[in-house]
């Protein structure tokens, strides 16, 4: 492995990102900082993320990773790393995603796809902040196989309607406009047959199903579309290519994801260290107990090595790589290590680190999701293990397919 050698240009920026959280957000989170105690979050958060938003696409942060020439900061896979561990490092639940930096609701490489006329009505208004989006592509019945799509688009009257169910959407009940994935040509799956649409939420047809709690503190929803019509306009890029679109940005999330995973195990590994050297117990601080120590340093040991990694993936990516080992071992690797560290933390602060009031059992809760979306643990394995040459199908699933033939 090599060793990164980091521009001093990234780290100009992720500096200025510290200082916009330690300015912007800091002050602002303490002022909740007795709710958070007592209930692990605070009842204004989605409103206070919403100006967050807006100030940080102000600065320009909101749309760093975005190519120059759709107005972005052009910042590849390195900086969007540094970016993301910066931001969750501090362990404020103001700088998680979709903050400072974007998550689902915002900018995203698949709007680039659009038309001008479609970028300007929604990616350039996305971008400052105005607009918010989510992704539906998962299903009841389409998981991890997301080939297996039934939401159905089909053409009439000059346009299109949808039918289907969306599930496990991420900002389904707040976005204004949802990135929609649905059968044009059941014939051929998502080897054609899958396409991209634009859908606001207002359309006829369209509504926001029940939520989907979850054992984090922010929740799902369930997207219903029923003869739900939209024009012709709807449509985002070639028809039948929507899946492609989709997978074509996906080193981007599972990057992301990994960077997530580092900032995290960061802030938990110095919240064990702190609390260490601190507490006491049998008449001596407890890091004095070997078997605490050890819980410390495999933990300093497991991020070390992530951290480097990931880097080094990173750099890869940036420098040519497909990616397709690259941001799979990048995130397989990072959310393994951070479950961990979770477990480890909570440990390490015994029953204080169950509390609510600690602020560790949280981040435990956080970061098990990790390891599901943008592809599961086990199905990355299996994608690293292709790119090896073993488990080689007969036929090979859609979603690990080469690129899309030309349009």
């Amino acid at each position: 492995m090599t060793v990164v050698q980091l521009p001093e240009e990234l780290v100009a920026l992720r500096e200025a990102i510290r200082t916009f959280i330690q300015r912007e957000i800091a002050p602002k989170e303490a002022q909740y900082a007795q709710e958070i105690t007592e209930t692990g979050t605070f009842a204004s958060l989605q409103e206070e993320k919403r100006a967050l938003r807006k100030r940080s696409a102000a600065e320009g942060y909101y749309s760093l990773f975005m190519p120059e020439e759709a107005g972005g900061g052009g910042v590849g896979y390195l900086g969007l790393v540094l970016c993301v561990e910066e931001c969750m490092r501090h362990g404020l639940l103001l700088a998680m995603p979709g903050g400072v930096l974007p998550s689902v609701e915002g900018p995203t490489p698949i709007l680039l796809d659009g038309t001008p006329e479609q970028q300007e009505r929604y990616l350039q208004p996305t971008m400052r902040a105005e607009r918010e989006a989510c992704f539906a592509l998962s299903e009841p019945d389409a998981g991890s196989d997301a080939t297996r799509i039934r939401t159905r688009a089909e053409r009439a009257d000059g346009g299109w309607v949808i039918n289907g169910r969306k599930h496990f959407i991420t900002h389904g009940a707040e976005a204004d406009y949802v990135i929609l994935f649905a059968v044009t040509d059941p014939g051929k799956g998502a080897r054609g047959g899958i396409s991209c649409f634009l859908v606001d939420t207002d359309a006829p047809g369209f509504e926001v199903g029940r939520r989907q709690r979850t054992m984090y503190d922010e929740h799902q929803a369930e997207l219903v579309f029923t003869d739900c019509r939209v024009g012709e306009d709807a449509l985002l890029g070639k028809e039948g290519y929507g899946f492609y679109s989709a997978m074509r940005w996906i080193n981007g999330g599972r990057v992301s994801i990994a960077a997530m995973a580092v900032g995290v195990a960061q802030h938990l590994y110095e919240r064990m260290l702190e609390y260490a050297k601190v507490r006491e117990a049998f008449g001596r601080r407890i890091g004095a107990n070997q078997y605490v120590q050890g819980m410390v340093v495999d933990t300093l040991a497991e991020l070390t090595q992530a951290r480097l990694l990931v880097y080094d993936l990173a750099a890869r990516l940036d420098a040519g790589a497909d990616g397709r080992q690259e941001a799979a071992m990048a995130k397989y690797v990072a959310t393994e290590m951070v479950g961990r560290v979770a477990d480890r933390a909570i440990q390490v602060f015994g029953g204080n680190g169950y509390m609510t009031e600690m602020g560790v059992e949280r981040w435990a809760r956080f970061v098990r999701a990790m390891r599901l979306y943008e592809g599961t643990s086990e199905i990355l394995k299996t994608n690293i293990a292709r790119t090896l040459g073993l488990d080689e199908p007969t036929r090979a699933p859609a979603a690990a397919a080469g690129p899309a033939p030309t349009p």
